[in-house]
């Protein structure tokens, strides 16, 4: 299914984006399809350098797998910008990775970060933002 027919379909009306997840996208697809990622994270100078809007509350998107098919609507119910070293064990377990705890998060986005930085030539540290976003799903795609 395609975004647009997922977004017809659900009867909203108004704005989305769509985007796939840059890494595992049809792993954490799944995941927020099943209700168990409720929440993603990524650089805040991604957005600045590509002179990109960051997400606000209210705001729609829709999710993405690996083959741009359209898995599930969402809506931004909460969005803060933060440096990494302040991320939350809260957090960490809404996005619903691994064993969901903060030690997790810390190992595998630190690595996810250090990759989006570098292909904007930045370096990574303890002190960088990142864009914490919360969301609930809205409309799943029917298979």
């Amino acid at each position: 299914m395609t975004a647009e027919e997922l977004w017809n379909q659900s009867g909203l009306k108004g704005t989305y984006e769509t985007w796939a997840f840059s890494e595992a996208s049809d792993k954490l697809a799944d995941l927020v399809v099943q209700g168990i990622k409720t929440a993603t994270c990524s650089a805040y100078d991604l957005y600045i350098a590509n002179n990109e809007r960051i997400p606000e509350e209210g705001d729609y998107s829709i999710i993405l797998n690996s083959n741009g098919e359209a898995v599930c609507i969402i809506k931004t119910t909460r969005v803060n910008v933060v440096p990494f070293c302040q991320v939350t064990a809260d957090h960490a377990y809404k996005e619903g990775e691994g064993d969901r705890s903060l030690a997790y998060w810390r190992i595998v986005h630190e690595n996810f970060l250090r990759n989006e930085l570098s292909s904007i030539q930045q370096t990574f540290t303890e002190m960088t933002k990142v864009v914490c976003e919360e969301f609930e799903v809205i409309c799943r795609s029917e298979k």
